[in-house]
């Protein structure tokens, strides 16, 4: 991660001249949300409280046995600072009720930096409320901080809800089909 980023959450009042880590600690207030909203980096202390989070996502896009070991592995290397990418929850309180997973990507036609983000999910009970939205805006904020020409995601296709907050965005689907060839477990290679 590159030193002293600052990343403004543009649903807050918070001025851009802070630092990433003083910015996303903020406390957000949502329009017609109920409570505070604190979007922050997971940190090393409450990273096993976003496991069953990342097990829950992965249960919504069809991973029927979610592997804590696994993405305890995995996912820890998105605690920041990481050179791979960052871990951005939304607490309320002590709660955890969303988070991104952003992964520092590239894009070989432009020569240069995106940012991917690979999972955004919000609990279940609470979706509707701009949670979502302050997640994709923190990781616009993170893309921006870092030179990023754009922030890029994926939804299922059949995933109306997501869409809809995605297009309320600004932003713009992609014209771009996308390919996947399995290539099976490589622990079963070996």
């Amino acid at each position: 991660m590159q030193a002293g980023l600052s990343v403004p959450v543009f649903t807050s009042p918070i001025p851009p001249s802070l630092s990433l880590a003083a910015t996303l600690r903020s406390r957000v207030r949502l329009e017609g949300v109920p409570g505070e909203l604190r979007i922050q980096p997971i940190l090393e202390r409450q990273f096993e409280q976003l496991l069953p989070m990342i097990a829950a996502y992965q249960a919504f896009y069809g991973e029927n046995n979610p592997r804590t070991a696994r993405n305890r592995a995995f996912f820890r290397r998105f605690i920041a600072p990481s050179e791979d990418g960052m871990l951005i929850g939304a607490w309320r309180g002590d709660d955890l009720v969303g988070y991104a997973c952003l992964y520092w990507h590239f894009s070989s036609t432009r020569a240069m930096e995106t940012v991917l983000m690979n999972d955004l999910y919000v609990d279940e009970g609470l979706r509707g409320q701009g949670i979502g939205r302050a997640l994709i805006e923190a990781s616009a904020d993170v893309a921006r901080e870092r030179g990023a020409h754009h922030l890029e995601w994926s939804t299922r296709p059949d995933n109306q809800e997501a869409q809809r907050l995605y297009d309320s965005t600004g932003a713009q689907r992609s014209e771009w089909v996308e390919y996947e060839l399995e290539l099976g477990d490589p622990r079963d290679r070996k």
